[in-house]
C-alpha cells in the first residue's frame, strides 16, 4: 500500500474518530468544564481509534505490543490539540464548543508520522547475521 493510500484511509479513519471524540467532548460538555471534557471524550475513542488504525489505515495486525505503544500517537495529538484548544479559547476568543475541530486539524501531520512509525514496525527486531569465518 503506498503512503497516500495510507494517509487517505488515514484521514478516513481519523474523521471517523474525530466525530466520535466531538459527540463524547459534546455530551460531557453539560457536565464539565471544557478541557476535563476534552480530556475525556480524548481518552474515551482512543481504544476505538488503535483498532480502526490497526485494521482500516496500516491493514496491519493488532498486537499488545503496538497497543501499548498506541498512546504515543495520542500523546502527539493530545499535545498538540490541548495546546491549540487552549490557544483558541483563552487567547483568540474561539467558542469552546468549535475549537476542539480546529485544533485536531493541526495535528493531523504529527499523528500521521507517530503512528505510521508505530503501527508498521516490526514487533520483533531482526535478528542479527551471524558472522563467521
Amino acid at each position: 500500500m503506498t503512503i497516500k493510500a495510507q494517509l487517505a484511509r488515514f484521514a478516513l479513519v481519523g474523521a471517523v474518530n474525530t466525530g466520535t471524540y466531538y459527540g463524547c467532548y459534546l455530551l460531557l460538555l453539560r457536565v464539565l468544564p471544557y478541557l476535563a471534557a476534552h480530556a475525556l471524550a480524548f481518552a474515551l475513542s482512543m481504544t476505538g481509534s488503535f483498532f480502526l488504525t490497526s485494521y482500516v489505515t496500516y491493514r496491519t495486525r493488532p498486537t499488545w505490543r503496538k497497543f501499548l505503544l498506541f498512546p504515543l500517537t495520542n500523546a502527539a495529538n493530545f499535545a498538540v490539540t490541548t495546546g491549540g484548544v487552549y490557544l483558541l479559547v483563552d487567547l483568540a476568543g474561539f467558542s469552546s464548543r468549535y475549537a476542539p475541530l480546529l485544533a485536531a486539524a493541526a495535528a493531523i501531520p504529527v499523528t500521521f508520522v507517530v503512528s505510521r512509525t508505530i503501527m508498521l514496525r516490526p514487533d520483533t527486531p531482526p535478528k542479527p547475521v551471524e558472522r563467521t569465518g
